[in-house]
């Protein structure tokens, strides 16, 4: 089994990027399932909509996944409750629309889990992330409800998101980080077999101050005239992992970082 999971698409660049791309890089290197998360997909570079979703699914994503964004578009709270392919941070406070885990029947008939969790340092309050993960794995176990477990770790703190990695070590096929947008060198299995990155990095424009306009946000840091954020409309470069699993444990026999696109290089 192979997954493709990749970090937060920003804006039309990011969009138009995976729209183009998506299906022949599924051919190219074998996809079997994939995830995005789309938090910060619209125009605007926060929040997404019903119509950016079903693009994204017509292109061959799986599910998506979102973060502290996940409201700023409304229209979305009433199709989440529809819509089971889209999750939202299972820790926000309850009640709340929608679901933040899902398990997905593959055409092989395979099932696997999707948890979408968020982090409790300088992000937006919500329930206590170790308490309700800690809750979730004592209701749901790899290899009996589902074949493959992924983890979107929706963060702001790299070691908050490490330590997520190591709890669910074992239990999980990957956990990866997202929301802040830059991808970590750092992709590896864990000493208990769970493929692990501490951030997927975003399918955006990366010419950019984390996707937004470079000389806007700027201007904000110097305290000169500017307008409210903007995503930066370059060509994009997606960015997230790709994991290898074994059937029978459920567990990652190899991951790596995946970069598509031409703005993540090192020679000019």
């Amino acid at each position: 089994m192979k997954i493709l999971f990749l970090g937060d698409v920003v804006g039309i660049s990011g969009c138009s990027k995976l729209m183009n791309n998506l299906m022949n890089e599924i051919k190219s290197k074998n996809i079997d399932f994939v995830i995005v998360n789309g938090e910060n997909a619209a125009s605007q570079g926060v929040g997404l909509t019903k119509e950016i979703c079903h693009d994204f699914f017509n292109c061959g994503v799986d599910v998506i996944t979102t973060g502290n964004h996940v409201w700023d578009q409304k229209e979305i709270m009433e199709y989440i409750d529809k819509e089971v392919r889209l999750l939202r941070p299972k820790n926000l406070f309850e009640p709340a629309p929608g679901r933040g885990f899902n398990i997905y029947n593959t055409k092989n008939d395979i099932k696997i889990g999707v948890l979408n969790l968020m982090g409790n340092v300088f992000m937006k309050k919500c329930d206590d992330v170790f308490e309700v993960s800690e809750k979730f794995m004592k209701q749901f176990n790899l290899k009996k409800d589902y074949d493959f477990l992924v983890v979107d770790f929706h963060g702001e703190i790299t070691s908050e998101k490490n330590a997520i990695g190591h709890y669910f070590d074992g239990k999980a096929s990957l956990v990866v980080g997202t929301h802040t947008h830059i991808p970590t060198n750092d992709a590896r299995i864990l000493k208990g077999g769970t493929g692990y990155q501490t951030d997927a990095g975003m399918c955006g424009d990366y010419n950019s101050v984390i996707g937004m306009n470079a000389d806007n946000s700027l201007n904000r840091f110097l305290k000169k005239k500017s307008v409210k954020h903007f995503p930066a409309i370059g060509e994009a470069t997606l960015c997230g992992v790709i994991v290898e699993c074994n059937i029978n444990t459920g567990l990652a026999t190899n991951v790596e970082s995946y970069i598509f696109g031409a703005q993540l290089r090192n020679t000019h």
